[in-house]
């Protein structure tokens, strides 16, 4: 039962392109995003489609370095490959982009992307603290709505915002009661079927349709456990994944991990839970609440970044962690430098065995990681 409901998110990315595909061609408009900071409920508000966009693959990297370093985080150059390839049908569709100014390599390589697309960039704070930074944060975010308003010819009332507010935070929910389910010993969920839900929400066209979906999948794995039925027996080593964020196409320490006797319970990332928490306040003012809330991601791009470290903390607890990998994409330096943060909490306050990965989206170290990642398994069990 559990596995037919997942089977509705194994192919979600194509399937919405056709959805996609349908609503351009009856006017509707799509928005573009690359990151947990954009504000989706803006673009709903303003009658519009917000997707993901495409960046977690090693296919268009090759093209991508023929203008950007070779020496730059994968997803940057994935992302743009994708856009210069016209590979990325998500991208194709795309009326314009919002994008957000979280790290030096994107900030650049948006300037390229403006080429392709129109696009809204976000500039963030360098510190989520105190009103100043709050009150500017604001103001950016009432950039954005003005932009999207200007560019498609909408006015988003108060009343829409509210709307697309429950409406995102209904989804909310339902993907924070669904990761839950792997705090249960042993665990329902492998970390592959985590990410399949957690990554197709970004392509999915209806709200509503997609929501409901998850609340499927959460009753037939509530049914499987019933039965007795796992993702691992128990005793399975628990492993909880923190860094950059992965895609489907950059699974593969995931799939090493659980190849190799381990069960990733919990994802940290922006891929993860970490864009799932706090819900919005459905009673404040409209864009000051949705300020608030995007403003307390838990981004190394801000300092300081108490936030993760809040988050790991109690994510060991509640999923019974027996160990941390955090994964960084090479030449990410936020994450790079965060990582030793990270350890001192996993090593010394939790007590807990920690490894660091730093890789790409080749498939040229997996055997170096393999070695590692069972090395690390053998020292849990």
């Amino acid at each position: 039962m559990a596995k037919q409901a997942l089977a509705y998110f194994e192919d979600l990315r194509e399937r919405n392109v056709l959805e996609i595909k349908k609503a351009k061609e009856e006017g509707k408009k799509v928005v573009g995003t690359y990151c947990a900071f954009t504000p989706k409920e803006l673009i709903i508000a303003a009658g519009a489609i917000p997707v993901s966009l495409c960046g977690t693959r090693q296919e268009p990297i090759p093209e991508a370095e023929e203008i950007l370093p070779r020496n730059l985080c994968p997803l940057i150059k994935s992302s743009f490959g994708f856009a210069i390839t016209d590979t990325c049908p998500y991208f194709h569709f795309a009326d314009l982009l919002i994008a957000e100014t979280t790290c030096d390599g994107k900030i650049k390589m948006y300037e390229l992307l403006r080429e392709y697309k129109p696009m809204h960039v976000l500039n963030l704070p360098p510190t989520p603290l105190g009103e100043r930074a709050l009150d500017y944060w604001y103001h950016e975010i009432v950039k954005t709505k003005e932009f999207l308003e200007r560019e498609f010819d909408v006015t988003i009332t108060t009343a829409k915002l509210r709307e697309a507010i429950r409406q995102v935070n209904k989804e909310r929910r339902a993907l924070l009661e669904f990761n839950r389910l792997n705090c249960h010993d042993p665990a329902p969920l492998s970390g592959l079927d985590l990410l399949k839900v957690l990554w197709a929400k970004g392509f999915t066209p209806d709200l509503s349709a997609g929501t409901a979906a998850i609340y499927q999948v959460i009753e037939a794995v509530k049914e499987q456990m019933a039965e007795g039925v796992y993702a691992a027996p128990p005793g399975t080593p628990r492993l909880l994944l923190t860094g950059c964020p992965v895609g489907l196409g950059s699974e593969k320490v995931i799939n090493l991990v659980e190849e190799g006797g381990g069960l990733v319970v919990c994802l940290e990332s922006c891929s993860g839970i970490k864009p799932l928490e706090p819900l919005i306040d459905e009673e404040d003012e409209p864009l000051r609440a949705i300020a608030a809330k995007y403003l307390q991601t838990p981004c190394p791009c801000l300092t300081p970044n108490k936030g993760r470290l809040e988050l790991l903390a109690r994510l060991i607890q509640e999923y019974r962690i027996d160990g941390v990998i955090d994964l960084t994409w090479q030449a990410c330096h936020t994450y790079n430098i965060e990582s030793y943060n990270i350890r001192k909490l996993v090593q010394g306050r939790a007590g807990l065995p920690f490894l660091q990965i730093e890789t790409d989206y080749s498939t040229g170290d997996l055997q170096q990681l393999k070695v590692r990642i069972d090395a690390f398994l053998e020292m849990i069990k």
